[in-house]
């Protein structure tokens, strides 16, 4: 009988006994009324971890990363981002239909962008023919970018010209655990340096659902409302929470196994003869290209998909493989053969 692997994402896990013990025994309340101690208790926590005034639960990344960038901006205002970034590429049009913002695109390295390029995107304030840009956003680790981990001193760097031309700074931490395990970064560093930040509980750590924007109390307290418009005030969350609790506990230095598992996986791919590249390997992500003289990427896809493994296509013949909590150390095995013998 075969085991099905599925490496999609890391968002497909599930909770893990214990985890499910938490959510099954946690106290809930309404929290619309901000009345259930375990999305309190959660908020808290993260909000103590980073160093930062206030948290609030959200039901997913993209409202969180679409409540920051509405908090931050005014309509026909721009924002500077890099090419690959999340909130341009993977939010549904977001910014402007939420926001009524711009985005000023870098032609940045693996998703992530210089100072030197941010400061040069910055449109004059006093030419009234483009729009007023007011916001640089971040993502850390790269998604698009294949899993890519930022060098802290440019996002310092970052931050100096943000602070020169009276810019707000968010970042997209959707995959920040991982960046932070991989590079053994603290959350204080990140919550000194940006003005919001978004942690993502349902990739790397295996929660089923839950985001949490962190920033000052007035941001957050203003957040508050911005959550409300945009439908994300939740009741009785708290047994979704209690899942983000426990995975702070008990699952954020185990990352450092999916990164062990990525760079055995990117290793096996180099020495197969249709792998034309595999993208750099720093956290669970791999992106790697097909020959296509050699094997059509559909047709890898389609031969792992009989074999019950299951991966996902950007295009272009290139193709992403991520690890993650539910992706075994007998899966592993397993796939790592398999792949010998296509």
């Amino acid at each position: 009988m075969s085991i099905e692997i599925n490496l999609i994402s890391d968002t497909v896990t599930k909770p893990t006994p214990g985890m499910l013990d938490a959510m099954m025994t946690a106290e809930v309340g309404d929290d619309v009324f901000k009345a259930d101690p375990s999305i309190n208790a959660l908020e808290d926590k993260l909000a103590k971890m980073f160093g930062m005034e206030a948290a609030l639960y959200f039901p997913t990344g993209t409202m969180t990363n679409q409540a920051a960038i509405n908090l931050h901006t005014q309509p026909g205002q721009q924002l500077i981002c890099d090419k690959y970034a999340h909130v341009y590429n993977y939010e549904g049009g977001g910014v402007s239909f939420n926001s009524g913002v711009s985005c000023k695109l870098i032609d940045g390295h693996r998703g992530m962008m210089t100072a030197e390029q941010v400061e040069a995107a910055i449109n004059p304030p006093d030419f009234y023919h483009s729009p007023k840009t007011a916001l640089v956003c971040i993502e850390n680790t790269t998604n698009k970018g294949g899993g890519a981990c930022w060098d802290f001193e440019e996002l310092k760097k970052i931050k100096t010209v943000c602070e020169k031309h009276d810019l707000a700074y968010h970042l997209d931490g959707a995959r920040l655990w991982n960046a932070m395990v991989k590079k053994g970064e603290s959350p204080q560093q990140y919550g000194a340096l940006f003005d919001t930040i978004s942690v993502c509980l349902s990739k790397g750590l295996g929660c089923p659902v839950g985001s949490v924007l962190l920033g000052s109390s007035t941001l957050v307290g203003e957040a508050l409302r911005v959550r409300k418009v945009l439908g994300g005030g939740m009741r009785q969350a708290g047994f979704l929470a209690a899942a983000g609790t426990y995975a702070l506990d008990h699952q954020l230095e185990r990352l450092a196994q999916d990164h062990q598992k990525a760079a055995e996986i990117g290793s096996v791919l180099e020495q197969l003869p249709f792998i034309k590249k595999v993208e750099p390997i720093e956290t669970n992500i791999i992106i790697f290209e097909i020959d296509e003289l050699k094997m059509a990427a559909s047709s890898f896809v389609e031969k792992l998909a009989q074999k019950q493994i299951h991966l996902i296509g950007m295009g272009q013949g290139k193709l992403r493989i991520v690890t993650h909590l539910n992706y075994t150390d007998t899966q592993h095995e397993a796939f790592l053969k398999i792949l010998q013998t296509l």
